[in-house]
């Protein structure tokens, strides 16, 4: 509704100004260092072909996100009335989900957006650092024992970072 607004009453928004201000830096740096600008002109499209590939596999996990899973079922599994399946959910997702944050977060807004909680969003990111096809590796470095407590005290303080999360920042599971 406010992009519509900003293009109807005529000013620019936040995002274009920002477009404009990076293309001006690139042109200012064009005139005082070609080289460098063409240098970071290559850099920005070899890391627009590794970026474009990841963005569509979020959009793809969002497009099945939005197919599969109806608000209803966000809020009945992870919503204000979820209770304890609610954070075994969530640890379970932390658990099994893999990826650099950049892919979760749009996900995890999304599920915002339909009525998670704060808390149990919070478990999710948290769980994340117990990597399960890391696991063999660190009991092979470290032993089986320090891989069980270490593993132990991440999902419990992810537990006790997302009940912190809901206590300092709220529950706020009401779809936007």
């Amino acid at each position: 509704m406010t992009a519509r607004r900003h293009r109807s009453s005529g000013k620019i928004g936040g995002r274009v100004k920002f477009l404009l201000f990076v293309l001006g830096l690139y042109g200012v740096t064009a005139l005082f260092d070609p080289a460098l600008a063409m240098a970071a002109l290559g850099y920005f499209a070899v890391m627009l072909v590794k970026v474009v590939p990841v963005l569509a596999l979020v959009f793809v996990v969002l497009l099945l996100t939005n197919i599969f899973l109806n608000p209803e079922k966000i809020r009945r599994h992870l919503g204000r009335e979820s209770g304890l399946k609610g954070w075994l959910y969530a640890v379970a997702a932390g658990l099994f989900i893999s990826g650099p944050p950049y892919l979760l977060f749009p996900m995890l807004g999304e599920l915002k957006r339909h009525g998670a909680r704060n808390g149990l969003l919070a478990a999710i990111l948290y769980n994340r650092n117990v990597k399960i096809h890391f696991l063999p590796a660190i009991v092979y470095y470290f032993g089986l024992r320090y891989t069980v407590v270490l593993s132990f005290y991440i999902i419990l303080f992810s537990l006790i970072n997302g009940k912190l999360v809901e206590l300092l920042v709220g529950d706020d599971s009401r779809p936007a």
